[in-house]
């Protein structure tokens, strides 16, 4: 009898993807694809990976590059503290572990940003440590092959799925096979319409024969939305110069750079920002305000949707500190940012 995981691997087989990095097994090829795949669909993660393995070719490289240069590398992929992560994380092979990656499942985890699955994924596609992945894609094809509506993002459901993945695995071809699995949930287990007509494991999935694909896998709605009102202040004085921001703190884009931002609880008008404005600059020397975009944008991150307005704030005040309005592309900063800058730049 065929098992499941030589079906799966037949079919990796057979329909790969030629990705950049599944030529090698050097594992800072494969960390770095992991690291920027996290939460990037692979049709937007390849153009970074390439840009990175050029920019940093090796890990010496990456860990010797200052944050500010990988972040803005990093620039439009989200979810920033991967990139602070990866940065530490390269400083920790070359200072803790003399730029040699760690070859085991329990060494991969002391590095920053690095959790089961990524060094599930490092240990056995490099290094052939018998441990099994478990992503979203595979996820969703164990729940739909065996009919498991145990939440995935449960503590009893992640424990079962790793448990079961650990069963069911092909140990001798761990690499293949984790890869496989991530693949067939990619491109043919796919999340909405899989084409289940045609796929090799139709006939004994659960969930196709009791018509429950699209109902699984389960997961607990836990996420509130927080809805956030940003209004950006755009200074411009006499002499090209405007303000420009390190993020601090532990919230979202540390350490990217931004305008002077008025945050409020709902949107405002302009009466009630000139009222907010004295902590940026003398009011008394501002010659005109103009809203930059009539409706706010709404930037949506996984938890919150940020309503943003630019505010255009000309002034004969000279910025202490001010910086250059063309020097400002160099910065690293939220794709948010980057849009308004592209345009405004230019104008």
């Amino acid at each position: 009898m065929i098992t499941f995981a030589q079906k799966i691997l037949t079919w990796y087989t057979e329909n790969k993807r030629a990705l950049p990095w599944r030529s090698t097994r050097d594992p800072y090829s494969i960390w770095l694809s992991e690291i920027i795949l996290q939460q990037t669909r692979i049709v937007q993660g390849i153009p970074y990976y390439l840009k990175f393995m050029a920019t940093f070719p090796t890990v010496y490289d990456l860990a010797a590059a200052s944050e500010e240069s990988v972040l803005k590398l990093w620039q439009g992929l989200g979810y920033y503290s991967r990139a602070r992560n990866l940065h530490t994380a390269a400083k920790m092979v070359v200072e803790k572990f003399d730029g040699q990656f760690p070859q085991t499942y329990e060494g991969l985890l002391e590095l920053n940003g690095v959790g089961d699955y990524t060094a599930s994924a490092i240990s056995s596609i490099c290094f052939d440590v018998p441990e099994p992945v478990v992503d979203g894609n595979v996820y969703r094809v164990l729940a739909r092959y065996f009919g498991i509506d145990t939440p995935i993002n449960s503590a009893e459901g992640i424990k079962y799925f790793k448990t079961l993945a650990r069963k069911i695995m092909d140990a001798d071809e761990i690499c293949d096979y984790n890869q496989g699995i991530m693949e067939f949930g990619a491109i043919q287990c796919t999340p909405k319409n899989p084409n289940c007509m045609y796929c090799p494991l139709h006939d004994s999935c659960v969930a196709f024969q009791k018509g429950k694909v699209l109902s699984l896998p389960v997961k607990i709605n836990k996420t509130k939305i927080k809805h956030r009102y940003f209004n950006y202040l755009v200074f411009s004085d006499k002499s090209g110069h405007t303000l420009f921001r390190q993020r601090k703190g532990k919230g979202i884009w540390q350490n990217l750079w931004e305008f002077p931002v008025i945050e409020a609880k709902q949107e405002i008008d302009l009466k009630t920002l000139i009222l907010q404005m004295d902590g940026f600059s003398d009011v008394e020397k501002v010659n005109d305000i103009l809203r930059y975009n009539e409706i706010p944008i709404i930037h949506k991150l996984s938890h919150q949707h940020l309503h943003t307005v630019f505010w255009i704030v000309e002034t004969d005040e000279i910025l202490e500190g001010g910086i250059v309005v063309s020097e400002l592309l160099d910065y690293p900063v939220p794709v948010l940012i980057a849009d308004f800058l592209r345009v405004w730049v230019k104008s």
